[in-house]
């Protein structure tokens, strides 16, 4: 056996991948393919779908933990579950690799995650998550400006990540209380402790948004207001403040100044709507923030402006989550992709 290919095997053997989904259909299919590729442990985490998901899954040959309604249904209760099972069959991993239903992991990520985890006190490392389709859509290709962070040690990571299986359960997982935001959530507590969250320079996955309307970008960036607003609140008066910042940036943005502007102008004659004129400033601040990244004039015009409209619905999930705590209701899915209204057999 060569050398590199020791290496890949003992990658392998050291890693159990988790992967999770909703109704994601061909994505699926593709995504699982790809994975029983590498020749490591894997089980799929199937939450209610419709389109027949399971099926295929099973189809393939992969080993399925079924989530319904009745559970409450959430990408960190479908990826504890699929960490359980992991640890529980293959109690010799070391680290769990998480992967989205509508991704495909590049077939040397494996190794170059693992040679990443033997660094001092790293807990977690991501790699290049890239979009498959960026020219189909706007909203696709503001995806795949959105994955492309920095290089390097990060606050949080996105939900296709390597982890290492005793920091994982140092911390209990995933908050299974959180609809969505539940990694950064998971990296504020394994950076709690002490931990190193690293971004690498490899390719990791390639993710299908398939996001063709305005409404779903809508949902999404509601989804994220809501997320947001229940990990400040979570873990509101402790040090770090998770989300404070974003959530005061929502309020300031999408509610204050509105309002500010309003009152002003009711009582000056119009004059206070030349406050709206820090919209653009911040616009342009985000713009020359990206501009720096090496990114096309045109697309960070795109980006600038998405940034500045997405305080909007932003500010509509920070309330809706506020609501419903005060309403003492569960914690709701918000869905930004189309459900099929039967099943596919």
């Amino acid at each position: 056996m060569t050398e590199s290919k020791a290496s890949k095997n003992a990658s392998q053997d050291q890693c159990a991948v988790v992967v999770i989904g909703r109704n994601e259909g061909q994505r699926l299919v593709a995504a699982l393919a790809q994975v029983k590729q590498l020749g490591c442990p894997v089980v799929y985490v199937d939450s209610d779908s419709v389109d027949g998901s399971v099926q295929q899954a099973t189809a393939l040959n992969v080993p399925v933990i079924k989530l319904d309604q009745s559970q409450g249904l959430s990408a960190a209760k479908a990826r504890n579950a699929g960490a359980r099972w992991a640890m529980e069959h293959y109690p010799e991993v070391a680290y769990i690799q998480f992967i989205d239903g509508d991704c495909q992991i590049d077939p040397g990520w494996l190794k170059r995650g693992v040679d990443a985890m033997l660094g001092p006190k790293v807990v977690a490392v991501c790699g290049r998550c890239r979009e498959m389709y960026p020219e189909a859509s706007i909203y696709n290709r503001l995806c795949d400006m959105e994955w492309d962070t920095p290089i390097g040690e990060l606050e949080a990571t996105g939900g296709n990540v390597m982890i290492r299986r005793t920091s994982f359960e140092s911390v209990g997982g995933f908050d299974p209380s959180l609809i969505a935001g539940e990694e950064p959530e998971l990296c504020f507590r394994l950076r709690a402790l002490g931990g190193k969250i690293l971004r690498i320079d490899a390719d990791m996955v390639r993710h299908d948004a398939d996001m063709h309307h305005f409404s779903q970008w809508w949902k999404r960036c509601l989804r994220g207001g809501y997320a947001e607003a229940a990990s400040q609140w979570k873990h509101r008066g402790r040090p770090g403040r998770l989300c404070q910042r974003a959530v005061v940036s929502t309020l300031l943005w999408g509610l204050l100044l509105p309002l500010l502007t309003l009152l002003i102008a009711i009582f000056t004659a119009g004059v206070g709507v030349v406050l709206l004129v820090l919209y653009p400033c911040l616009a342009y601040r985000v713009y020359r923030r990206v501009r720096g990244r090496g990114v096309a004039k045109a697309d960070a015009v795109l980006y600038a402006v998405s940034c500045v409209l997405s305080k909007f619905p932003g500010l509509l999930g920070v309330g809706l989550f506020h609501w419903r705590r005060m309403l003492g209701q569960r914690p709701m899915l918000i869905e930004h992709k189309p459900i099929p209204n039967e099943e596919v057999s």
